[in-house]
């Protein structure tokens, strides 16, 4: 899907002169907002942005301030694997 975004010159500027790529920074934004909110899956995302190795979606995650919940419970469950692989 194609869209176009009208953005108020007041925005523009400072954005434009941020350099970089602003289509991609815009997608980007959008893909780590609608992630975070639980309507992107990491599947979904890392396909959109072109993400090959786990390692480039974590470091998109960080960047952009996105923290996945992992509770106690979470620790406990990878712990008792760990110790089954003797780890």
């Amino acid at each position: 899907m194609n869209l176009t975004v009208h953005i108020p010159d007041v925005m523009a500027t400072p954005l434009a002169a941020a350099g970089g790529d602003l289509e991609r920074r815009a997608l980007e934004a959008l893909a780590a907002e609608e992630y975070r909110a639980g309507r992107l899956t990491k599947l979904q995302l890392c396909d959109a942005l072109g993400f090959e190795v786990l390692d480039e979606f974590d470091a998109f995650l960080k960047a952009h301030g996105v923290f996945d919940d992992y509770t106690i419970e979470d620790f406990r469950r990878e712990r008792q694997v760990a110790d089954r692989l003797g780890l």
